[in-house]
């Protein structure tokens, strides 16, 4: 699980601080290493966010973290694309991938998702689930995933972050972080799309993620809702008390913030 970090650790605009070691962030869990079942026990994960489709979970059901609660949510069900979702199916298909994702259609297609992932039915239900379940101290620590770990998971990451006054500049260098680590690990599969005819610079928007993205989420957060409280209020169900929840649960005291902790496991 090259991408699994802590999602908090920031910073606030107001001079305050996320706490640390209470949300993770990472790619699915499929195939993990000694090294890896090791770094994720030693977490103390108790629910398991698994924001994947149906689909995906099939292909790589991946494996279960001890004593941790498993909780699937389809964020994308109700769309019939799915593209994002859907594109590393690409990797093995040059040809499909050409005509699928040339002339900036790759781009086009995540800047769709990312506005869906805002305003999807699925994607509103299983989000006020989730959050939730954050603004439980019995949920926590809990671990929020989906196949790469950039997507649905970067905007789940971003939006709490900017709940709790993270500023964002530092929201986005997070979510821009996860190209350190979602391109290596598909360097040998790029390799073989390249050794089968494939044009690599078409799997670029796919395995990475771009700033324009994440501004396409808050541009369709702002122009359907009016502000990320109005998202979690309007959009999620989640009203001024569950939002006041989840800054109680997530943002450190400031005796916390006098002695910092952990910004990032890795």
């Amino acid at each position: 699980m090259p991408n699994l970090r802590d999602a908090g650790g920031h910073r606030t605009a107001g001079g305050g601080m996320m706490r640390a070691g209470l949300l993770y962030r990472a790619d699915h869990s499929a195939q993990l290493s000694p090294t890896e079942r090791s770094a994720l026990a030693g977490l103390g994960i108790k629910v398991v966010y698994d924001l994947r489709t149906d689909a995906e979970r099939s292909m790589q059901p991946g494996e279960c973290i001890p004593g941790a609660r498993h909780v699937p949510l389809d964020l994308m069900a109700d769309d019939r694309q799915a593209g994002p979702a859907q594109l590393l199916r690409l990797l093995e298909h040059p040809r499909a991938a050409k005509v699928a994702l040339g002339d900036g259609r790759a781009v086009a297609l995540f800047v769709e998702g990312y506005r869906s992932v805002v305003k999807l039915p699925s994607a509103l239900a299983g989000l006020r689930r989730l959050y939730g379940g954050l603004a439980e101290e019995s949920s926590l620590p809990a671990l929020c995933h989906c196949t790469t770990g950039k997507d649905r998971t970067g905007w789940v990451c971003a939006a709490l972050q900017t709940l709790l006054g993270v500023p964002y500049e530092s929201v986005m260098e997070d979510f821009l972080a996860s190209n350190r680590y979602v391109m290596p690990k598909y360097r040998a599969r790029v390799e073989e799309f390249a050794a089968r005819g494939g044009d690599a610079d078409l799997l670029v928007p796919v395995l990475s993620v771009l700033a324009e993205y994440l501004e396409a989420s808050f541009d369709e957060v702002r122009q359907t809702y009016g502000s990320i409280e109005g998202y979690f209020g309007e959009g999620l169900g989640l009203d001024a008390s569950a939002q006041q929840a989840l800054r109680d649960r997530f943002l450190a005291t400031d005796s916390e913030v006098a002695a910092p902790g952990l910004r990032r496991s890795q």
